[in-house]
């Protein structure tokens, strides 16, 4: 139990439905669909909408789309919504161009979005609810107006630069050539007339007709490979989620191209030590945290891409024999030396919710544009913000994750799932791009080794060791962060908070709902 005497917030409890996100409005938004209804994928989609309208900067029906769904009945159903290259990209083609790398502006950053596809997916499979009544939340808010809340603005401050990479950025974020501040409402109404096109017409106009054509125009405007082809032959892939055991529990991740095989490799590693002997929020947790950050993220890579495209030897990376070496190498006294340069540098910007409703479908969902507000570069005639997803890809022939025509690129965004005696026992996911899979093995451990409730596992203090020094928040007490320093971290104070987080334990035991949302975020974890 908590102490009430000090800064925190209790987790939420209900017999019913629940919904945890980083925004209060996509929280009511999902409960609002529970209660009249409908089920945990129908909430999880509405609120993802709605999301993509207030928390613009994280989100947005130009970015992708991960999703883990457990229904009540049993096992597990991935979905990997992430977008392809157009299929004109290729290292000879950019590389001219782009140098080394691809940057975070570049119309080549943008992969084809995979969000619509993605909720209608879902909905086809899993919901009860049409996409178009499910629309209508978002496209209010983007007609009418929202307040924006304390920690969009602080994010939406930050990335002023990005938006003035284009005209249309500025004209769609920027009023009065800035930011808008904490309280202020602002309004989408291009944005709303797609959300109301899509919602009478379904999700397939996205990628085929009017929307795709000003989409893939405004692209090649801005210097982009996009073909309406790309747009019109692009799909979703339903895939096995791939596992590992944790002190009792089997925790689910999607497969690569996402990095979630990252955060299964910490788990291991992290499982040969004896946590619960250690402080909670002490420098000997947090070390070897980071020392098995650094070795994960070094296979992360070397290793993980497209597996269409590339082979990723998932069965050793996950292998706990492997892991035992791994953890060999980690001495619990001291900081390794250097280890080879990271592909990515940190962006914490995507929206992870997740919902259970009364039946106990649980769904853990996550939408991301990476960057915060993506590439920067926006259709003028849509409203829709492009991701930059693609700069994750390298422009060298020899390495996996090169890019290629069609070929989906590393994605951090991932969401998890964890189920004790067969059943679903927790949902749950941690923003922030790279940090990713260090937060859901933070979050695992803490509910494991530590005892705690899923919002004392998100409340408390973080830290991010890939790349570059160990990076603290500034709640990381000032006796670890000497101790830290003399096991040989260096250490740097995170410039933003790490990343942001949700989840939902189901108690069967007790018949009730535990829900936690981060601090760090604007939203809620609320049940009924």
């Amino acid at each position: 139990m908590r102490d009430f005497q000090l800064p925190g917030r209790s987790p939420a409890i209900s017999a019913n439905g629940m919904a945890a996100t980083s925004h209060d409005r996509a929280t009511l938004t999902a409960l609002d669909v529970l209660r009249a209804g409908g089920n945990a994928v129908d909430a999880a989609i509405a609120a993802s909408a709605v999301l993509c309208v207030v928390e613009p900067q994280s989100t947005g029906i130009g970015g992708d789309c991960w999703a883990i769904y457990a229904p009540a009945s049993g096992g597990a159903h991935a979905l990997n919504a992430s977008g392809w290259a157009p299929a004109a990209a290729t290292v000879e083609r950019l590389r001219p161009e782009t140098g080394a790398t691809i940057d975070q502006h570049s119309p080549h950053a943008v992969t084809v979005p995979g969000a619509f596809a993605g909720w209608q997916a879902l909905l086809e499979a899993h919901g009860t609810r049409s996409l178009g009544e499910l629309l209508q939340p978002a496209i209010a808010f983007a007609e009418e107006g929202f307040a924006v809340t304390p920690r969009v603005a602080f994010d939406w401050k930050r990335a002023e630069a990005t938006l003035r990479a284009s005209k249309a950025g500025r004209d769609h974020a920027l009023p009065g050539d800035a930011a808008p501040e904490t309280g202020r409402m602002h309004r989408f109404p291009v944005l709303a007339r797609t959300l109301r096109t899509i919602a009478e017409k379904g999700a397939p106009a996205f990628y085929r007709g009017e929307l795709a054509a000003n989409m893939v125009e405004s692209l090649r405007a801005f210097g982009g490979l996009h073909t309406e082809e790309d747009f019109a032959d692009y799909t979703v892939e339903w895939v096995e989620p791939i596992k590992t055991g944790y002190r009792g529990l089997l925790v689910y991740q999607l497969p690569p191209n996402g990095q979630g095989i990252t955060a299964l490799q910490m788990l291991n590693i992290l499982e040969t030590f004896e946590l619960a002997k250690l402080e909670p929020h002490g420098a000997r947790r947090l070390h070897l945290e980071a020392e098995a950050t650094r070795l994960a993220y070094r296979d992360r890579d070397s290793f993980v891409a497209d597996p269409r495209h590339a082979e990723v030897p998932v069965n050793r990376l996950l292998d706990k024999s492997y892991a035992r070496e791994l953890a060999g190498l980690i001495d619990p006294e001291r900081a390794m030396g250097a280890l080879p340069p990271p592909l990515l540098e940190p962006h914490p910007d995507t929206v992870y919710l997740t919902v259970v409703d009364r039946d106990l479908n649980a769904i853990s969902f996550i939408n991301s544009l990476y960057d915060s507000f993506g590439s920067g570069l926006v259709c003028p005639k849509t409203g829709v913000v492009f991701h930059s997803r693609g700069r994750a890809f390298r422009l060298d022939e020899a390495h996996p994750n090169v890019i290629a025509p069609r070929k989906r690129p590393l994605h951090t965004i991932i969401p998890g799932m964890a189920f004790k005696d067969g059943a679903s026992h927790v949902t749950f996911g941690v923003m922030g791009g790279d940090y990713q899979p260090v937060g859901h093995a933070r979050l695992i451990t803490s509910l494991v080794d530590y005892d705690m409730d899923p919002q004392a596992a998100i409340d408390g203090p973080r830290a991010m060791a890939y790349p570059g020094p160990l990076k603290l928040e500034r709640g990381v007490s000032e006796r670890a962060q000497l101790a830290l320093a003399r096991m040989g971290h260096a250490i740097a104070t995170a410039e933003a908070p790490l990343g942001g987080g949700q989840a939902i334990l189901i108690d069967r035991r007790r018949g009730v709902l535990i829900g936690g949302s981060d601090p760090r975020k604007d939203g809620m974890a609320l049940g009924y």
